[in-house]
């Protein structure tokens, strides 16, 4: 079962490669450049290219885990259809071919005959990546495979990929846009229960070298099943978030602990106007604001921030199923913020948190896939309580109802 997790491991590396040659190699980055343009599209590539790195991406995690796991491919799911119409008005189907011959073949008649980039893509595709974890390759654990379903999100924050930006500075560790915002997430659940097991979350452009500028990236993954909980050894990244220090906070929630705004909080920039306010009362000045939904929960993950928190519905099983099930590994999770803020802090009832095995009723497309009642990410539930107890003291009567 481990060697599950060591494969989707590799596989995410592997797609780290794809999303870095689309950036480094010079005939695929032409392609890229392409996508800036806004309202205006070259005539000569008819197919997004963006898109395709997305779909190229989900495909290759889907084929690989197939090859190694027969039949856990039909059980991988993401966004992208892998269907492109060239311009000729052929329909072709995008799939990772038995040989790197194939798929340039296949690649070429998407790209419309660009040969090079075709290429390019295809030998990154084909390339074998090796990769090892020490804590992972000692562990043996049994999950039954046909218990289980897997959501991706090929490459998350797909503006921030397109645009580019290798300059961005960093906000206490957090940035606020930038390449460092793409992720690669990959999310194991039970099918009968929807509870996330493992999780990778794969960030390819975190550090980039000045004279080459090749990037390297990082990988981070958890597992959580049946009492095994184990994750990717993190660094400490401030001592303020040392166990320590939180304890104080979850168990000491005086007004004069209140007065130091304990908690720190990532939001999107599309936040509503209500949940900002209340947070401002509750974190003060530590509100951090970031793009991409991999990246914000990875930032909790990672301790940056105590909190992730989002109140619109436009998240989907593929952004939090990875990270949803790494904090369970470390003892945190992911809950719907609605939920929480409807229900009765006295009832005795477990916090709602994400299922990934259910749809939503009525909805059509990926909307049925959505976090309609939106999303908060934590690393400990007593913190969670306390954070709780403190928005809802501070958000209008009425946001707790709509």
């Amino acid at each position: 079962m481990s060697g599950i997790l060591r494969e989707l491991l590799c596989v995410s590396e592997k797609a780290a490669n794809i999303a870095r040659a689309c950036r480094q190699q010079e005939a695929l980055f032409q392609l890229l450049i392409e996508e800036k343009k806004e309202g205006e599209k070259n005539k000569k590539f008819a197919v997004d290219f963006k898109t395709l790195a997305d779909v190229l991406v989900q495909e290759v995690i889907k084929q690989n885990m197939e090859n190694k796991f027969p039949g856990l491919g039909k059980k991988i799911f993401g966004e992208e259809s892998n269907e492109f119409t060239n311009d000729l008005g052929e329909k072709i189907i995008m799939r990772l071919c038995p040989t790197e011959e194939e798929t340039v073949d296949l690649l070429n008649k998407v790209l419309n005959g660009n040969k090079l980039a075709s290429e390019a893509l295809a030998k990154v595709v084909h390339q074998d990546v090796v990769f090892s974890d020490p804590a992972l390759d000692a562990l043996e654990i049994n999950i039954p495979q046909d218990t289980l379903g897997v959501w991706v999100d090929p490459i998350d924050s797909t503006y921030q990929y397109i645009k580019g930006s290798a300059d961005i500075k960093s906000n206490q560790g957090i940035f606020p846009s930038g390449l460092q915002c793409v992720t690669i997430l990959i999310g194991v659940y039970d099918i009968q229960t929807g509870v996330p097991l493992m999780g990778v979350i794969n960030q390819p452009f975190v550090s980039q070298d000045l004279n080459t500028l090749r990037w390297k990236g990082q990988c981070y993954w958890g597992l959580s099943y049946m009492g095994t909980n184990i994750h990717s050894l993190l660094p400490p990244v401030s001592t303020r978030n040392s166990s320590e220090t939180q304890s104080q906070v979850t168990q000491n929630p005086s007004s004069e602990a209140e007065c130091f705004h304990p908690f720190s909080a990532v939001i999107s920039t599309s936040e509503k106007e209500t949940i900002k306010a209340a947070l401002s009362r509750v974190c003060g000045e530590r509100i951090f604001r970031a793009a991409g939904a991999g990246y914000k929960s990875l930032c909790v993950v990672l301790g940056l921030v105590d909190i992730y928190i989002f109140s619109e519905d436009t998240t989907f099983k593929w952004d939090s199923c990875a990270a949803h099930a790494i904090l369970r590994a470390m003892g945190g999770g992911m809950v719907d913020l609605k939920e929480c803020l409807e229900r009765n802090p006295n009832s005795g009832l477990d916090l709602p948190q994400l299922v990934y095995h259910v749809g939503n009723r009525g909805a059509a497309g990926v909307d049925q896939w959505a976090n309609k009642g939106g999303l908060i990410a934590y690393r400990s539930k007593k913190q969670l309580e306390t954070f709780l107890s403190r928005l809802l003291r501070h958000l209008a009567p009425v946001d707790a109802h709509t």
